[in-house]
């Protein structure tokens, strides 16, 4: 120890020949126009430092895109499928690289928002609309080592705006097809030591029916939905200050029975809170982050043809507190390193329909982990960046976990970048999985292993570009609902506690996965008005349970082969026009690959008229030749739909 004490000491003391260390802190914003990747690091890196696929999509990507929701505009990036049953408000499942939807991490300013009360304890992308995002990033992958548990299938980090001037501001307000009117506006400024921002949408649709016509879907189900964000900074003394974030939003989705209509309805909301301090040491070489991050789920079903009307209650809560420190040991090598305490809880409970029957008592569940985490990065020659990095988890019911990541990214003068990387991510059990009534306590954490490889090549002083990179993930031990007949004998079919009370089903480790694949992208800029970018995914995502009749079938709702193009003209008096199209193909909806969904194309077009320096009008179509698919079977999707409407920044 005291050795280890020493050495410390004297990188500390060393000749101030490092740049400073990076803001530790997965929602810091870049400097100006530098380019930089946020979330792989879980702070500022440059992109030519980050060994990892990553998508960044700034503010002007986003506007650009026009779409309204998160998830659809993460579609259009390599490598990401998306199911949905219906249309906005209903359940949204979004898989990276062909990994299930609970193996994402969704991060909104610094804070994990998935919920402990949910089957997979993934998140629902059905609430979270593009609102006041001013960047967005996929990161791809397994990411235990800085993002902890859940983090198989990649990460997404959603960062919202602080000020840079005294007052600004920005709106957009649309309208379109199906009575959807869509109002966003946000408000902030900088004076003296004090930076804050707040912003606000509302959001109100007609919809679709749920079901798919062809199943027997008539009535609209509509959605209604507001939120809100803000962010405050303020320094309290040269490189010490305290910051403040939060994320509400509330939604009303009408649903359907999986037989057809129904009256039934949906409530949710969503709570996110964070707390920091950040402390810089050594002339910024040294910085600190001490935070206490909070979300809070709670989710309500509601039948009015019902007695008791309310079917299902659910509430999910965490909290974290934690510690992260990034240290500029000399120029080129830095250190990430962080300790983090998580608490999370749930209760869920399905009232029965007859105001007869007693409500039973609320499955209850709760669970710790208190991680330790360090991830290291140098440049021993011009170019080239090594990274390693350690985690270990200390879970309140599974023990000690330690996972290992390392990688290497190198640009050569020629304009190439050569990646590699090699990670073990791991995924525990949810409480919903533990506790609930289909709760199984034997259960074992899902484990994952996977590599990837790629290169970019730059051309045109940086105004073309061409990529591809080959992944593979190798998942273990992952988690499944196992029904149960009448006439089972297996005790896992009893209630938890009762010889006699039978249950439908139960959760158990039994389920291996292998998916390998292809991600290739193009970009273009052709003079200073034509634009164009396109991507490739082929995803191989298969089923590897040993003695299952699945074995070798692909994963339900991943289709194998997907490609987007986009294209943007720059008209001389600054209007724009832009069209997209993505292509989805053939994938099954069941692990039996009996039932099919098939391939589908959509084509979006949209046009933009300058009125102002501040003030845009812009009109969009989506799906424009009203393509007829599904992405879940029997639920409907958005046909044909027009909005127009007006964005200010100021």
């Amino acid at each position: 120890m005291n050795r280890l004490v020493y050495a410390f000491g004297c990188l500390l003391a060393a000749p101030a020949l490092a740049q400073e260390a990076p803001r530790p802190d997965a929602a810091a914003l870049p400097a100006g126009d530098e380019a930089v990747v946020i979330t792989a690091n879980r702070g500022p890196v440059a992109a030519d430092r980050v060994v990892a696929s990553v998508t960044v999509l700034d503010k002007a990507a986003i506007d650009r895109a026009g779409d309204l929701s998160v998830a659809d505009l993460l579609l259009r990036t390599p490598g990401v499928s998306l199911s949905r049953n219906g249309g906005f408000g209903t359940t949204t499942q979004l898989r990276i690289r062909g990994a299930e939807s609970e193996q994402t991490v969704v991060v909104i300013d610094g804070v994990k928002l998935n919920d402990p009360a949910s089957a997979g304890g993934g998140y629902n992308f059905a609430n979270l609309l593009t609102g006041d995002a001013s960047r967005i990033e996929v990161l791809r992958g397994p990411q235990s080592i800085l993002w902890g548990s859940q983090a198989i299938g990649g990460v997404v980090n959603i960062v919202t705006p602080l000020p840079d001037k005294k007052l600004e501001g920005s709106f957009d307000v649309e309208a379109g097809s199906r009575e959807t009117v869509s109002g966003r506006a946000a408000l902030g400024g900088r004076t003296g030591p004090l930076a804050w921002r707040i912003g606000a949408q509302a959001f109100a649709t007609d919809g679709i029916s749920a079901i798919d016509p062809a199943f027997g879907g008539r009535e609209r189900d509509g959605y209604r939905s507001q939120s809100a964000t803000g962010r405050a900074l303020l320094d309290l003394a040269p490189g010490l200050s305290v910051e403040a974030r939060g994320y509400y939003s509330h939604g009303r989705t009408e649903i359907d029975a999986t037989t057809g209509d129904s009256l039934e309805y949906g409530l949710n909301r969503e709570f996110v809170g964070y707390a920091g301090v950040n402390l810089d040491l050594l002339d910024g070489r040294l910085r600190n982050r001490f935070a206490y991050g909070y979300t809070d789920t709670d989710r309500d079903n509601y039948n009015p043809t019902r007695a008791r009307a309310q079917t299902f209650d659910s509430a999910g809560r965490t909290e974290r507190l934690e510690y992260q420190g990034s240290l500029a040991i000399s120029d080129g090598i830095d250190a990430l390193f962080g300790v983090e305490d998580e608490r999370s809880r749930f209760r869920s409970v399905s009232p029965p329909a007859s105001l007869a029957a007693a409500v039973p008592a609320p499955a209850r569940g709760k669970a710790g982990i208190t991680s330790v985490y360090g991830q290291l990065s140098a440049s021993p020659i011009e170019g080239l960046t090594l990274t390693g990095g350690v985690r270990n988890d200390d879970h309140s019911r599974f023990g000690s976990r330690t996972l290992f990541a390392g990688g290497a990214v190198w640009t050569l003068p020629t304009g190439t970048t050569l990646r590699g990387n090699w990670s073990e991510g791991f995924k525990a059990p949810t409480l919903y999985q533990l506790f609930s009534e289909f709760g199984n306590r034997a259960l074992a954490p899902e484990r994952a292993k996977g590599w990837e490889a790629g290169a970019e090549q730059r051309l045109l002083d940086g105004r073309a570009a061409i990529g591809a990179t080959y992944f593979e993930r190798r998942s273990n031990d992952l988690i499944i609902f196992a029904s149960c007949t009448a006439a089972s004998r297996n005790p896992l079919c009893l209630v938890p506690g009762s010889t006699t009370q039978r249950r439908s089903g139960y959760y158990e480790n039994v389920s291996r996965a292998f998916a390998r694949g292809i991600e290739a992208s193009a970009r273009f800029a052709l003079g200073e008005r034509l634009t164009l970018d396109g991507n490739y995914s082929w995803t191989l995502s298969e089923d590897c349970s040993p003695g299952s009749a699945n074995a070798g079938n692909q994963l339900p709702r991943r289709p194998r082969h997907a490609w987007n193009i986009a294209a943007s003209y720059t008209l001389p008096g600054g209007a724009s026009l832009g069209a997209a199209v993505r292509w989805a193909g053939l994938s099954y909806d069941n692990a039996a690959n009996t039932t099919r969904l098939d391939d589908y194309t959509l084509v979006d077009v949209r046009a933009e008229l300058p009125v102002s320096p501040q003030l845009r009008l812009f009109v969009r179509a989506e799906n424009l030749f009203d393509e007829s698919y599904q992405t879940v079977y029997r639920y409907n999707t958005l046909g044909r739909s027009v909005y127009a409407g007006l964005r200010g920044r100021f």
